[in-house]
């Protein structure tokens, strides 16, 4: 049996290589580096597995966030809401840019952004939502959208860790996570459901207006050579990342339906254990398994973390400190924002391997491993 990994992106690698080695040789042949064909070409698949109008290559998921917020020409001192129960990156480029997270409520089913939290906390500086679609699960949108428009907010998706989730809206359409708000934006880590070799991102928009803005946002505010019509950024993701992602954006669908069997295998295994909590599955959304989350019960999560060490498994506790408890947010009065439940969370929630390659016998002695705890 191979070693367990928490993501085996060397296995996987080894069944696309032949496409891979091609696409890089052909770009190292051509040194068009940046803003090459390949780049030209990703941005219109994408935007046709999305069904999106808009796609924006940049240089990693964090300068997606960045550029979208820029892109809303919001002021200092205006109020962003958003999750605690996130990776820091969501919440970081906020107060980046100088305006203020306010952190809300996790709905203890899904993990994600909790509506009722949002309502409670909108204000009159209230001018954006940012729902996470946190470890491949989709958040409320139809709740989430429903009350940006009573209340006249911008919604910007991080859809890092859920591309190629499908959602269904109230009216009974079938479209992707990351298309619903006025923005989604997306990381290409290596690790994601979707990454390439290195650092890469992008920004999604239906909003041509938004997408004009955004466009000049990441190539230093230009709106053509030389002329700079706005404060802007470089952030440009680079024709070989393009190539790699068009080879791994043709088999996402299939890695999804691996990463669901894997899934699968777990939920069943774990089925009768009182103490485990598997992931919940909403029913306006497919889950794509990011990662997949156990919320553990009268279990002492950090014990079982070190047992899988101790038994050469690896697992990830995501998040350990949720973002109003991090120093960097101490300005803003976050220390003081009472959100049990994420705080619950960060106590009680694990994360088993995931990825495309696992095999029968590895999520065995997984589940195995994880019972022989519980029981003893």
């Amino acid at each position: 049996m191979k070693k367990i990994q928490m993501v085996d992106l060397v296995s996987q690698l080894e069944k696309i290589k032949p496409s891979i080695d091609t696409v890089i040789n052909e770009v190292l042949s051509t040194a068009q580096f940046i803003n090459g064909p390949e780049v030209k070409a990703f941005q219109t698949e994408l935007q046709d597995y999305l069904g999106v109008k808009h796609v924006i290559p940049c240089a990693n998921g964090t300068d997606a966030l960045q550029i979208a917020l820029m892109s809303l020409g919001l002021r200092p001192g205006d109020e962003v809401i958003t999750p605690s129960f996130t990776y820091i990156a969501t919440t970081e480029v906020i107060a980046l840019l100088g305006l203020k997270p306010v952190f809300v409520e996790v709905d203890k089913d899904t993990f994600c952004i909790d509506p009722a939290s949002i309502e409670n906390a909108i204000t009159d500086k209230t001018k954006a939502i940012v729902p996470v679609h946190l470890y491949g699960q989709a958040c409320n949108m139809n709740d989430i959208m429903r009350l940006s428009k009573k209340h006249g907010l911008s919604v910007i998706e991080d859809n890092a860790q859920a591309i190629g989730s499908e959602y269904t809206l109230s009216n009974g359409d079938r479209v992707k996570t990351g298309t619903i708000g006025d923005i989604g934006c997306t990381s290409f880590f290596p690790s994601k459901n979707l990454g390439c070799f290195g650092d890469g991102g992008a920004i999604c928009t239906n909003n041509d207006e938004l997408a004009s803005k955004m466009r000049m946002i990441a190539n230093h505010g230009q709106s053509k050579r030389y002329h700079h019509d706005m404060v802007g950024c470089n952030s440009r993701l680079d024709n070989l990342q393009a190539g790699v992602l068009r080879i791994k954006l043709r088999e996402l669908d299939s890695y999804l339906n691996r990463r669901r069997e894997a899934a699968s295998y777990y939920d069943k295994a774990f089925a009768e254990i009182a103490e485990i909590k598997v992931p919940f599955r909403s029913a306006e959304s497919r889950h794509v398994f990011h990662q997949y989350t156990l919320t553990l019960d009268r279990i002492d999560r950090d014990d079982l973390h070190h047992f899988l060490a101790k038994h050469d498994i690896p697992s990830m506790i995501y998040y350990p400190i949720p973002a109003h408890r991090q120093q960097m947010f101490a300005s803003f009065g976050s220390g003081n924002t009472e959100l049990p439940l994420t705080d619950w969370l960060t106590e009680r929630v694990i994360s088993l391997p995931m990825h495309t390659e696992l095999e029968e016998e590895q999520l065995r002695l997984i589940t195995q491993t994880v019972k022989e705890f519980v029981q003893k």
